[in-house]
């Protein structure tokens, strides 16, 4: 069984993921770290050099690899769950959370993140704050539609999402 983290860029999949693995005593992997060791370049860079469809193949092509894995706590990228067959592959892998931020939330971790102008390109030509609330507009149904739990994740700490995570799939510690 996997348990997949989905959700906007900064809203704290990849923190949650290895921390949940932690604690679960589960490996744990981000779908976009496994994109640039496949790759061997950054995804700014994958985007810049061959653009959003070849990486949304690496990314598609990662998502079925990593969900054939068991006890596994999955971090995938933002835009993974908006390819049909990705979503398929991880809702009948296990459970899924989806973790939901603010766009103000959103922007000030991303401000905050050193790595999110070296590794993630902009998406729009709309720039920041009006990317985000236009990425969540076509993102969020999809979203909505694969999570087993919803999470917000504004003003809470890794420990209190796991915790929530935990009880709700009803696992001892």
């Amino acid at each position: 069984m996997l348990i997949t983290l989905v959700g906007y860029r900064a809203t704290g999949k990849t923190t949650l993921a290895e921390l949940l693995g932690e604690r679960l005593g589960w490996e744990w992997a981000d779908c976009d770290d496994e994109i640039e060791r496949r790759a061997g370049k950054s995804i700014a860079s994958i985007f810049a050099e061959e653009g959003e469809p070849a990486f949304r193949e690496l990314e598609a092509a990662a998502v079925a690899e990593l969900c054939r894995r068991g006890r596994l706590v999955l971090a995938t990228g933002g835009g993974a769950p908006m390819h049909p067959e990705s979503r398929r592959l991880i809702k009948a892998a296990g459970k899924v959370v989806w973790l939901r931020a603010t766009p103000i939330t959103i922007m000030a971790r991303m401000y905050n993140d050193d790595s999110t102008a070296q590794r993630r390109p902009p998406l729009t030509g709309v720039g920041s704050i009006r990317e985000i609330i236009q990425m969540l507009g076509a993102r969020t149904p999809i979203y909505q539609d694969m999570a087993d739990l919803v999470l917000n994740t504004d003003g809470r700490t890794p420990e209190e999402l796991a915790g929530d995570i935990i009880k709700y799939l009803k696992f001892d510690e």
